[in-house]
């Protein structure tokens, strides 16, 4: 698909790290000068930017983490003044203070830009509308996702989550063609819309689908493209960045992540020592260009690998793979890591098992127990026993095959297992409760 900008998407790689340098130092200087929290982590650090003389002494900056923006609330950590401010977003806060993100006019120029360019890169442009089903508000996806699909020319259909039948008898009606939201409430409007006897696949224009704000695995990526008939793109961003901001181009081979807005690290969780192209870690981002929330080497405990060089689209710009997990998500189960990607990986190349599991682990006395509770599918559901234990024993044997630990299966029938408008919430992990 042709760029939305091809002078900085399609910049040869040494012209762009030459301008990530550039944005790097003036960024380093003015935090250092004009933010107290930067200078004193940068002096803890023993770290001055003179000190910063290539790209790779990006290494040498301290890193930034999530509890840092907790402990700065609201607005610690900003370098911009109220004045300067055109809105606020606030992330959940489930575990402790919300994260408050403020931006400026330009913050805000350069999340649209960053979306017109991820957008058009899969083909949306003038003549599609775009149906918004992220959530509305505080949340960061809706308003991302509307206003980059507004600036590539699109129709905007701002539904939000909630009140699935309506969504679709409109999707139907305004001729929708792009949808955004997470890929859990993509299945769930698949399943409503069979309810009511319509087929995505065949009684709309839906086309594409851009999908995120939780892990979600390859195989799930072909099970929603061969039942509703879209193409399937992978979407990225977080509240601290902007909110999403990044996604795959039409060649599906990694979500590009634009070098004059942001610099990918990968490092070792454990160590923090950067790793290699190509190589498995969790995902540092240092915002180039952001003036309210700067964001310097923030450790955003997603796990994936950066890959660079020319894409067959003709970009130049790093790509990241698909996420593997969190950090924070992993379970260790009897010594074992154990990701909830892992599992959807597994199951989903079962033909007889639905799309929706649930993860539950708990402690029996001294030893951890992990359960996963799938529903079969509509095709193979049955009320014979011999045939469901025939299904149990090769999920059972797939799931022990791929995670190196034993996990009993309960099998439920199709329909059983919540469904949820936002995130879905697939692990619970009783030995916390």
């Amino acid at each position: 698909m042709a760029p939305w900008n091809p002078r900085t998407e399609e910049m040869p790689l040494d012209d762009l790290r030459r301008l990530q340098f550039k944005l790097l130092k003036s960024l380093v200087y003015r935090l250092y000068s004009f933010n107290d929290f930067y200078r004193r982590r940068m002096k803890e650090q023993q770290v001055h930017p003179d000190d910063i003389r290539a790209l790779e002494d990006v290494a040498k900056l301290p890193f930034m983490y999530k509890s840092d923006l907790r402990d700065g609330y609201p607005d610690r950590i900003f370098s911009a003044e109220q004045n300067e401010l055109v809105r606020y977003h606030v992330s959940s806060g489930t575990t402790g203070k919300p994260t408050v993100v403020g931006y400026t006019e330009r913050d805000i120029e350069n999340w649209s830009e960053s979306l017109a360019r991820a957008f058009s890169s899969c083909g949306l442009g003038r003549g599609d509308v775009m149906q918004v089903s992220y959530g509305y508000g505080l949340f960061t996806g809706g308003l991302g996702a509307h206003y980059g699909a507004e600036r590539v020319g699109a129709t905007v259909l701002p539904t939000s989550v909630g009140n699935t039948e309506r969504q679709i008898e409109l999707m139907q009606d305004l001729r929708v063609t792009a949808i955004a939201c997470t890929p859990s409430y993509l299945l769930h409007i698949g399943e409503v819309a069979e309810k009511m006897g319509v087929s995505i696949k065949n009684d709309t224009d839906l086309r594409m689908g851009f999908l995120g704000a939780e892990p979600w695995s390859e195989q799930m990526r072909g099970r929603i493209e061969d039942w509703l008939g879209i193409r399937a793109y992978d979407i990225y961003g977080t509240s601290e960045l902007s909110g999403p901001m990044f996604t795959e181009c039409a060649e599906q081979q990694g979500i590009h992540i634009w070098g004059d807005l942001a610099l990918v690290e990968i490092v070792d969780p454990a160590t923090g020592e950067v790793l290699e192209a190509g190589e498995q870690g969790e995902l540092t981002i240092t915002m180039l260009q952001k003036e309210a929330l700067p964001m310097v080497r923030y450790r955003i405990g997603d796990l994936t690998a950066v890959e660079e060089g020319t894409c067959a689209c003709g970009r130049t710009h790093p790509r990241i793979g698909r996420i593997r997990g969190r950090v924070d998500d992993m379970l260790i189960v009897r010594g074992i890591n154990v990701f909830p990607s892992q599992v959807e990986h597994a199951l989903l190349e079962i033909p007889q098992v639905g799309r929706h599991f649930q993860i539950v682990v708990d402690r029996k006395g001294a030893l951890d127990s992990m359960l996963v509770r799938v529903e079969v599918s509509e095709e193979a559901f049955s009320d014979k026993i011999t045939d469901l234990m025939v299904i149990k024993k090769a999920v059972e044997h797939r799931l022990r095959s791929s995670l190196n630990v034993s996990v009993d299966v309960e099998l439920v029938e199709p329909g059983t297992l919540p469904r949820f408008e936002g995130k879905s919430k697939k692990v619970v992990d009783r030995r916390s409760l």
